[in-house]
């Protein structure tokens, strides 16, 4: 994996000198992954990868899997590797987990609020640059849907689209004949910032999803009253922990929020050597 493989270059340089300079290259030894705080576990997978991408003779035994719930003092996992790819591969494997756990457990917060509802929680591409995949990962791990990965494998006419083309119902048109005649397979979703708005895509039709963006619950309700299920809906806009229930209680169909992984916290995880 590129984003291993550049990890891994970052941290070594030209080579992890504080273990070369007083480890035996062919001392062997093993670790095990402390759990430090209350989570919900994710990256397991990952460090077996990263483990396994530097040496793949690494012996990497799993005890708590990618999303259970791991409690302070908890043991993740054991492994038996040569201590030059132990050490070398321990901040990675530390900070992914780490950023990871924080995220799947920040996740898990939100989609237990949803849980009397129908509403599935989205992420957004509000994502640390590089880092994406991981930390979408988390999302579903905990318990989250992933929305679009980029720009690439949907349509979104956000408010900057349609002001440079001039109006929604022009964005709309636009995107109908481009998704007709070069990609069939793009889903076409319309972001929406007023009910006039709202009123101008059920009339123009031709996309599969409305955003409604900053807009109240109370709006929310007259909106889907607008839309009448002809369209999935998505509320986005200053969503947090304490009003995400009000959301939900609208019966929109998703709910998007970046928060869930610019706001996470990283979980305390620690590498601890086991002397044999």
């Amino acid at each position: 994996m590129p984003l291993i493989d550049a990890g891994l270059k970052e941290d070594i340089g030209n080579g992890d000198h504080s273990t070369l300079c007083c480890i035996d290259k062919n001392a062997m030894g093993k670790a095990i992954l402390k759990v430090k705080q209350d989570c919900v576990l994710a990256g397991v997978e990952i460090a077996s990868i990263i483990f396994s991408r530097v040496d793949a003779s690494t012996v990497f035994n799993p005890f708590i899997k990618d999303g259970a719930f791991a409690k302070s003092g908890d043991i993740a996992f054991e492994i038996k590797a040569p201590i030059h790819v132990i050490l070398s591969c321990e901040r990675l494997v530390l900070n992914t987990m780490q950023m990871m756990s924080g995220i799947a457990t920040l996740t898990n917060k939100y989609v237990a609020k949803l849980k009397p509802y129908k509403s599935k929680l989205l992420d957004t591409r509000k994502t640390t640059p590089n880092f994406r995949l991981l930390e979408k990962e988390a999302v579903r791990i905990g318990g989250g849907t992933n929305h679009r990965f980029g720009l690439y494998d949907m349509i979104m006419l956000k408010d900057n689209h349609i002001d440079y083309c001039g109006s929604i119902e022009k964005a709309i048109m636009m995107a109908a004949d481009y998704v007709e005649k070069s990609h069939p397979e793009l889903k076409i979703e319309v972001e929406t910032r007023t009910l006039e708005d709202v009123q101008k895509v059920v009339a123009i039709g031709k996309v599969n999803r409305i955003m409604l963006d900053n807009f109240s619950p109370i709006q929310i309700v007259d909106a889907l009253k607008i839309i009448d299920g002809k369209f999935e809906t998505e509320a986005s806009g200053g969503i947090n922990l304490d009003n995400i229930e009000s959301y939900a209680a609208t019966g929109v169909d998703f709910i998007s929020c970046g928060a869930i992984i610019h706001q996470a916290q990283s979980v305390d995880l620690s590498l601890k050597a086991v002397i044999i």
